[in-house]
């Protein structure tokens, strides 16, 4: 290969095409060299040492170097683990800035930075060669026809999220091209689509697709991989197995052509991303990229033995957010995927590690401060997963202003109250209401709290019925693994029954969960697949399971298609009524100069709650009024909104619990919507009013009466 170098520039990091030749550039400030590696169709290598450093960065520019062009980088420096260096020539190491990589990586003692039988482990250098098992990255022409698209910027009050793997979804489709399924493509076509739209989400929640370590050893050697991809080793690189064009630089435009095709059926694409740590792990892990590129600048290293890494993710490793070339590549990736892949937003995994300058968790760190002035990602959708596993680690409602929050309290009251067990109502109202208690002091508004049953990582909407307790032995280690406390019931019987009155029950309780789920103010997400019963057979930890366990089973029993037909019609009414999706918090307070409030509770015998009960009592039974006519904020144009007004009638309890109407409402008339012991759902329901003041509700179930 003939080359010719050229100084280049710092800037732009990682590998970038101008129509003639590719500039490179990688950041190491502790490195003695830094050699470009290029590779040929055949595998052979053509080292260029970078003899251009400017400001830590180590650039050059190569003539004719064309899109495709495989590369990666080896870097010199000391070895030396006790002082916190891990420099290693002998492995190739991918680019941090890749917009694309070619494949996972391949497993084996190649791959790690000290030979397997040292006597010290990790504090002896291999010497072995990895470029064959290790993945290249690819430079990219990132032009690309957007036609048009932007983002879309749905109001927050109207979003509906749908958190989904862009793999499981589709892979076992039978209507989609068999070359497309678990794919970005997949994920685009036209069935796929055609389901999310009846759906009436707004927007798809994707597991992580930065490129990440698919194949690693603790999984291999049981026959299991890393299917969530929860360990990242490219921030700018679309996952290369998810995509069905090639992996030379085609999946860039695949994943493109996904985001736009969504966004032409009125769906955003919110990401979840892992900027806390990487796949790399532990000291025991293996030299992939940063660890070999810059061990002390991109890691949290233990002060008093940086040999060792500070792990408050339970991963092995922290990035070093104190860092500013850490924090920049986090910025930079997050931007790219914004302008130059038109993401709509982020979900941020263990974001409270992100906060994390020293020790204690910050709710005005470095990160946060940036992201708050940064003129593209203040305008996206922020989502934060707000907690971690270092001491201090739980953050709900603690993240700054523009930042929206996985609500695992709101998860947790709602499962408690229909397994059965005495809410406190305070704690239930906040929760139902948008948890002001958490958001409203800090200047928030409802829609800061995400809302949710059930997420990827727990149990699915069907097991959370069908299951007590965990059962992931599938996973390999004996049943330890996932979280112990689910605050599940499994209605009478544990797992797979032919007791037709257990499985009634199930979807009853199916049923109280997703009603109660799109009447909550706060902004729902659903877990992909609930709508039609997917199941995991217990197991509450799918991170490993890239098989039936996790994928979409589309061979639908009646029974979930009639849950998918009142799923359907449930997040219609939700989009229907702006009196439950409101912008403003609540105020409980006399409107218009009568005595109805935007929002009442009542006792199943008509009596308003007691201050005394809202500060001691508990509640399996509770009458909520929703008062139509309360809704201050006004919509778009300007005007004020009036919407119908609604009693929500809520039985925990086992029994049949008869609710009567307050005398407050004894000239109104209502017409039941929704009853959640009805498998399907009613169009026009019994009629209240006059003399009929006493409504009849079944055990553990919710009655929803609409004002005529």
């Amino acid at each position: 290969m003939n080359i010719k170098l050229w100084p280049g520039n710092p800037y732009p990091l990682g590998a970038s095409w101008d129509g003639k030749g590719t500039n490179f550039a990688i950041f190491s400030e502790n490195a003695t060299g830094v050699d470009l590696c290029l590779f040929d169709n055949q595998g052979k290598e053509t080292s260029i040492p970078l003899t251009e450093v400017s400001n830590f960065i180590w650039h050059g520019y190569i003539p004719g170097i064309t899109p495709g062009q495989h590369y990666g980088f080896r870097v010199y420096g000391p070895f030396n683990p006790l002082e916190g260096d891990r420099f290693n020539p002998a492995k190739l190491l991918i680019d941090p800035y890749a917009k694309a990589i070619t494949a996972d990586v391949e497993h084996g003692e190649a791959i790690f930075g000290y030979p397997w039988d040292s006597e010290d482990k990790d504090l002896t250098a291999s010497e072995i060669d990895d470029a064959p098992w290790v993945p290249k990255a690819v430079v990219v022409d990132e032009s690309f026809d957007w036609e048009g698209d932007q983002l879309l910027q749905h109001p927050w009050h109207e979003t509906i999220i749908y958190e989904v793997h862009v793999k499981g979804f589709t892979k076992q489709h039978p209507k989609i091209p068999e070359n497309l399924r678990g794919t970005y493509a997949g994920l685009a076509h036209p069935t796929a689509i055609a389901h999310l739209k009846s759906l009436g989400i707004t927007a798809v929640e994707l597991l992580p697709v930065h490129h990440f370590f698919v194949q690693q050893g603790h999984l291999i050697d049981k026959g299991l991989s890393n299917y969530w991809g929860y360990d990242s080793l490219g921030y700018f690189a679309p996952h290369s197995s998810y995509s069905a064009s090639g992996t030379q630089g085609q999946q860039v435009t695949e994943f493109k052509n996904m985001v736009k095709t969504l966004h032409q059926a009125g769906i955003e694409v919110i990401l979840d991303v892992v900027y806390n740590h990487t796949g790399e792990g532990n000291q025991l892990g293996p030299t992939l990229f940063l660890r070999g590129i810059d061990n002390q600048a991109y890691y949290r290293l233990d002060e008093e033995n940086p040999r060792y890494y500070v792990d408050f993710t339970g991963c092995g490793n922290s990035l070093n957010v104190s860092h500013p070339q850490v924090l920049k590549l986090m910025m930079d990736s997050l931007r790219y995927w914004v302008l130059e892949m038109h993401v709509d937003g982020f979900r941020f995994d263990l974001a409270a590690a992100l906060a994390r300058e020293l020790y204690e968790v910050g709710t005005l760190a470095t990160f946060f401060d940036i992201i708050h002035q940064d003129p593209v990602l203040s305008d996206v959708k922020l989502i934060a997963e707000p907690w971690d596993l270092g001491e201090g680690g739980y953050q709900v409602g603690q993240f700054p202003l523009l930042w929206s929050e996985w609500n695992g309290q709101y998860r947790d009251e709602m499962r408690n109250f229909w397994r059965g067990l005495d809410s406190n109502l305070s704690a239930f109202a906040y929760r139902f209401t948008g948890s002001s208690d958490l958001y409203e002091i800090a200047g928030k508004r409802p829609h800061a709290s995400i809302n949710f049953i059930t997420a990827h990582d727990g149990f699915t909407l069907a097991d959370l019925v069908s299951y007590n307790e965990k059962h992931n032995e599938a996973n390999g280690e004996d049943n330890n693994d996932g979280e112990t406390y689910n605050h599940s019931w499994n209605c009478g019987e544990e797992g797979e029954t032919d007791d037709s009155e257990i499985l009634a029950l199930r979807e009853q309780q199916k049923r109280n969960f997703l009603t109660t789920l799109m009447l909550s103010q706060g902004v729902p997400m659903m877990l992909g697949g609930d709508e039609m019963g997917r199941t995991q057979q217990g197991n509450n930890n799918g991170y490993c399971q890239d098989n039936e366990i996790s994928w979409f089973d589309w061979n639908l029993t009646q029974v979930d298609q009639d849950f998918w037909g009142f799923t359907q019609q449930l997040i219609q009414f939700r989009h229907q009524h702006p009196v439950l999706r409101r912008r403003k918090w609540f105020q409980g307070q006399a409107l218009h100069g009568s005595d109805a409030t935007d929002i009442a509770w009542f006792n199943p015998d008509g009596e308003e709650m007691t201050e005394e009960q809202w500060e001691e009592g508990t509640v399996r039974a509770i009458a909520i009024f929703l008062n139509g006519e309360g809704i201050e904020s006004p919509d778009i144009h300007g005007d004020r909104f009036i919407d119908d007004s609604f009693l929500l009638l809520f039985n925990g309890e086992e029994d049949t619990m008869d609710f009567t109407v307050s005398s407050k409402f004894e000239h109104s008339s209502w017409k039941v919507v929704i009853d959640t012991t009805k498998t399907h759902w009613i169009e026009q329901g019994q009629l209240y009013g006059g003399n009929q003041l006493v409504i009849t509700v079944e055990g553990r179930s919710l009655m929803v009466l609409q004002s005529v």
